[in-house]
């Protein structure tokens, strides 16, 4: 085979061929399918929008990360989507402004950025999530925290682990348990990020060292973690914690880490990362978070399943289907699809039932295995 250098797509980007996109397409509709059944209602928000809508929708969403263009219609910088949850925020902000609180949204989509992230060099993704409009209370966050779970299970995945976080802590322990000045709270979250104990002692924040060892396992860590003397500043996000932790409880491993940040930049007071066993890095990310331009609440998660996909096709056998003749008996095979099975009609006698990977074949009204 030869390829003309002009074929080659960018860096970052890649064609799904007939299996990996059959898994996706299954994937997707099983998550969506999961959404469904606990009354979240898909929207489909446009590929495209102006760049100052999405820019300033929501907090940590970063313009520059945008493919941006000028709209020869209106004249007005427009952008390509690299998250649907700026714009299911803009559609329950607007066109749903007024339907019943708590609204519960779902969405599926292609997402693209200018740049790749470090750990995953995808400029496409295919986005998944589900947004609980109007209340960030604990009961919301466990019960997104349930469905995530529950619908990468749907998706095929296992061995699921969550990882729960606190992306406010800071803010919450400067402003008295922990006191610190405006200008070393920064340089105490990068700190707690690089979980840099030095770092942390030289920029201030020596009295923030026991949060660096309240992770793993969530059992042990939320009790070092109710051990740390903060006035009883984090007595409810524990309390939380400990809620949402039960609600799940037997579903995935539950782990914490309170100082992580790590794609948390717009969440408030909860966050979590979920994983699956045999899936290189994070399948997605959610949590609590406030819509800006409305104040309003929310609670929500978004998934990244193209891994999942990689891991789900490796295990994928051929699928099965079935070769019709040209002389076969239409109603024979409208009744297989009926039933769930794929068909592949011949066009010509040389078609080969075998060579265009069927399993089985039509003969009068039966169905036979190669």
């Amino acid at each position: 085979m030869t390829t003309n250098t002009d074929d080659l797509l960018p860096v970052g980007l890649s064609d799904r061929l007939p299996r990996e996109a059959a898994i996706a397409t299954h994937a997707m509709r099983a998550v969506l399918g999961a959404m469904d059944s606990h009354g979240y209602d898909r929207v489909r928000p446009p590929l495209v929008e102006f760049e100052k809508s999405m820019a300033e929708r929501m907090d940590g969403v970063q313009p520059r990360k945008m493919f941006r263009f000028v709209d020869p219609v209106s004249l007005r910088t427009m952008a390509l989507r690299s998250d649907m949850t700026v714009q299911v925020g803009r559609i329950a902000a607007t066109s749903l402004a007024a339907a019943p609180r708590p609204l519960r949204l779902c969405y599926a989509g292609e997402v693209a950025t200018i740049t790749s992230d470090q750990l995953d060099p995808a400029r496409q993704r295919l986005q998944l999530g589900a947004e609980l409009i109007g209340n960030d209370t604990v009961a919301a966050a466990a019960e997104v925290v349930a469905l995530a779970i529950e619908s990468l299970e749907a998706a095929g995945a296992t061995g699921i682990s969550v990882d729960f976080t606190l992306p406010d802590l800071v803010d919450i322990l400067s402003a008295k348990a922990m006191p610190l000045d405006a200008d070393q709270i920064a340089a105490v979250r990068g700190e707690l990020d690089t979980k840099d104990a030095g770092g942390l002692k030289q920029a201030g924040g020596e009295a923030y060292l026991p949060l660096l060892y309240a992770t793993g396992d969530f059992d042990t860590a939320i009790e070092q973690l109710a051990a740390i003397d903060a006035g009883g500043a984090l007595t409810s996000r524990i309390d939380g914690l400990r809620a949402i932790a039960a609600r799940v409880s037997g579903k995935a491993r539950i782990t914490l880490d309170p100082t992580e940040r790590h794609g948390f930049e717009y969440q408030s007071w909860f966050g979590f990362t979920i994983y699956a066993e045999g899936v290189r890095g994070a399948l997605g990310r959610g949590g609590t978070y406030t819509i800006c331009g409305t104040d309003g609440a929310a609670t929500g998660f978004s998934l990244y399943i193209d891994r999942l996909i990689d891991a789900l096709e490796e295990g994928e056998g051929r699928r099965d289907a079935v070769f019709l003749p040209l002389d076969h008996n239409a109603n024979a095979a409208a009744k297989l699809r009926a039933e769930g099975w794929r068909t592949v009609a011949a066009l010509t006698e040389a078609d080969d039932g075998v060579a265009l990977n069927c399993s089985h074949i039509l003969e009068a009204d039966t169905v036979r295995s190669y």
